[in-house]
């Protein structure tokens, strides 16, 4: 038998929304703690952001030294990801 779907009301959503914006919580977590898929709550956080695009306050310079920490990182990581890759490839050509 195929499964209804699940009708929410608006204030659930923003609740929601609401708690995985403000608390800078993981969807995943949230989702699971009000039995939601976490899918479900990804699209309504995606359109608020969306509706929402200006209403978010600047980085401040921690957070915007903080992000190019991460950023930077990334790219090494991705670096060493790809080299590995690569490296990987050859010496398994050794063995054919």
């Amino acid at each position: 038998m195929a499964e209804r779907r699940r009708k929410f009301s608006a204030e659930f959503r923003e609740e929601a929304v609401k708690s995985v914006i403000e608390t800078s919580r993981p969807i995943a977590a949230v989702a699971r703690e009000l039995g939601i898929l976490e899918g479900t709550l990804g699209c309504w956080v995606a359109a608020y952001r969306k509706d929402h695009a200006g209403d978010e306050p600047p980085l401040t310079v921690p957070e915007r030294a903080r992000l190019r920490e991460l950023e930077k990182e990334n790219r090494e990581l991705r670096l060493k990801a790809e080299f590995l890759g690569k490296a990987a490839s050859f010496f398994a050509q050794e063995y054919r």
